[in-house]
């Protein structure tokens, strides 16, 4: 045993050789009575320090010392019973070798055990009710939060733990409100059921209640709405505690936030295939292209965490690179990471990068994303999105990278803008390279991901903070939406199941009202959509269309092994006419001719209806 962990436990250590000594006592007083004959004495004073020496050495080989009183649990409880017996037999072996047990009670050797389980368990124990429920807990009441949570479940027990055992951050939980009548009456943690949702009104005004936290494991989106529209109605400030608290094992009071419009849209937890992420990724040297954009970034954190040999970023954006690179350095510190400023459209660049770090898995995250932008820059948007992907695809093969993963979008699927072709056109240049090469080509298609930069959601926080109006194009217009995180760890699910050639569609669940969007942040932020502030419509943008799709017409859906990821079966592209028209819109991306690009770009993609 380490002399600093010694020192550090010095005060646990004492306290149980006195609790060993102490059962040892109350064994014999409890045969022979109090005084003790001087021969009993004499066999005391010779059995003691073997009682002493042996129970402590067993206690402190069996982990007991290490267990931290204020989370004493039955856990702890075992180690204190399998340190008992397995010393207690111990001790009667030693003592048969030493004098056979000649003078020392048998009935004392069972009385020690009992006694010394209770010596060892109850001190331990009152710490623990003392440090949630007693004096402790007192003193600090008046100064601490009401608190109401909404769910009986996991997440609502560890936050209600979290809450005794630490009274001086402020909080008193009250109560409990659930759904399921099966538990109302019940206790969780000591603190009540009292009954539904429904009665949230009443039982924040009857309790004086000062603070909502919701912690759902799992809610629809209606559950969900209706659960924040009777927070809302209560006047009362709320929290939510996200469900991923649950994966990462966060402390539950330091994941507390205001509810985000992510937690109303009421979509299932994704559960991944960690154990073939682990054996994808780890120790596997992985580069992530556009690694500073929203996409990139978020992949970059979800790989550090799957410990790779080493992660290479390519990002063109200075400040991005920056950022992402200084977040990487602080959340994973002993990440190998190389992060390269630079631009996937520069060949050499692209060569050299891959000649020296030789990365087995390359994700293509490098895109231009804006629609209406990109509407009228069609030649960047060709040689970023198109050329680029050529540029760094073919480079990939020659390198004999193992897979190459690109991420393209719904509005590749019967485009209806220039950024949608040049995705539906970088998917179709993927699936010619799969097979001609040792490297494994796979697209990985979604739709809208929440917060990403140029999206909706910070367009319309904006808008709020500023006092409105919100601005929306369109009453009936729809989108799919996905969390940042979920995409990612999709597309590393994706990536690992890729054989080569498949385009991966994620399941987005059902598309989302604009307008619906946008009327509940307003209701967030406090306000109520058309009276505290406006929505106005400003009409369909250059190239936008009023509902996206994942799967072209003639693409069957299939199955993967994940529910969450379906299979685009993609059409066979002519290969030599290919050829021809890339080499074409390389020349004339070249010669800067912006109107030959565009038209060799809708030859590549015929469903492009460039009329709208």
């Amino acid at each position: 045993m380490p002399i600093s962990f010694v020192l550090r436990r010095l005060h646990v250590i004492i306290h149980d050789i006195i609790m060993i000594a102490s059962a040892w006592v109350l064994a014999i007083l409890l045969r022979y009575g109090w005084p003790l004959e001087e021969e009993v004495v004499k066999t005391f004073w010779m059995v003691l320090p073997i009682v002493i020496i042996t129970q402590s050495w067993i206690i402190g080989y069996q982990g007991l010392h290490q267990g931290i009183w204020r989370f004493t649990s039955l856990p702890d409880l075992t180690v204190i019973l399998r340190s008992v017996i397995i010393g207690s037999l111990a001790i009667v072996l030693i003592l048969v070798l030493v004098n056979r047990l000649d003078t020392i009670p048998r009935s004392s050797l069972l009385f020690y055990p009992l006694l010394l389980t209770f010596l060892l368990g109850l001190p331990r124990l009152l710490y623990r009710l003392w440090h949630e429920h007693s004096l402790h807990f007192l003193l600090a009441t008046n100064t601490r939060k009401k608190v109401l949570i909404l769910g009986a479940g996991t997440l609502g027990d560890r936050l209600v733990r979290d809450m005794l055992r630490n009274p001086h951050l402020g909080y008193q939980p009250i109560g409990f409100l659930d759904d399921n009548r099966r538990l109302y009456g019940g206790k969780v943690q000591g603190i009540p059921v009292l009954g539904g949702i429904e009665q949230l009104q009443t039982l924040v005004y009857s309790l004086q209640i000062e603070l909502i936290i919701i912690a759902v494991n799992s809610a629809t989106e209606p559950q969900m709405r209706r659960i924040v529209e009777q927070c809302e109605n209560s006047q009362i400030p709320f929290r939510i505690l996200p469900k991923d608290n649950l994966v990462t094992e966060q402390i539950p009071l330091q994941s507390l936030r205001d509810v985000a419009i992510e937690d109303l849209l009421g979509r299932e937890k994704i559960e991944l295939d960690w154990h073939k992420l682990q054996e994808g990724i780890c120790q596997q040297v992985i580069l992530v292209s556009g690694g500073g954009g929203s996409i990139g970034a978020e992949l970059c954190q979800q790989i550090a965490r799957l410990s790779p040999s080493a992660l290479i970023v390519i990002e063109r954006c200075e400040f991005n690179l920056y950022q992402v690179e200084m977040q990487l350095r602080q959340t994973h510190p002993d990440c190998p990471l190389h992060a390269y400023l630079g631009d996937i459209t520069d060949a050499k660049l692209v060569d050299v990068l891959l000649k020296r770090h030789q990365p087995n898995l390359v994700f293509h995250a490098a895109a231009y994303k804006h629609v209406p932008l990109l509407q009228g820059q069609g030649r960047e948007a060709i040689r970023n999105n198109v050329l680029g992907t050529q540029i760094l695809a073919e480079a990939v093969a020659r390198q004999g990278c193992r897979t190459f993963i690109m991420i393209s979008t719904d509005k590749a699927v019967n485009p209806t803008n220039v950024m949608g072709a040049t995705k539906r056109a970088a998917e179709i240049f993927c699936q010619t390279m799969n097979g001609r090469t040792a490297t494994r080509f796979v697209t990985v298609r979604f739709g809208n991901v929440l917060g990403s930069a140029g999206s909706v959601v910070p367009l319309f926080k904006t808008q709020i903070a500023n006092g409105g109006p919100v601005t929306v194009t369109h009453p009936d217009i729809t989108r799919y939406f996905m969390t940042i995180p979920e995409a990612c760890q999709l597309i590393l699910q994706a990536a690992i199941m890729g054989q080569g050639g498949e385009i991966f569609v994620l399941d987005m669940g059902k598309p989302i009202k604009i307008r619906y969007l946008a009327e509940q942040m307003i209701r967030l932020a406090g306000k109520i959509p058309d009276k505290d502030l406006e929505i106005i419509y400003t009409g369909l943008r250059p190239g936008e269309k009023l509902d996206e799709e994942l799967f072209h017409c003639e693409e069957k859906r299939g199955q993967t092994p994940h529910p969450k990821v379906l299979l685009a079966a993609h059409r066979n592209p002519d290969l030599p006419v290919l050829q021809t028209h890339w080499e074409l819109l390389r020349k004339s991306c070249e010669n800067y001719e912006e109107t030959n690009m565009l038209r060799i770009l809708s030859q590549i993609v015929p469903e492009w209806d460039r009329k709208i």
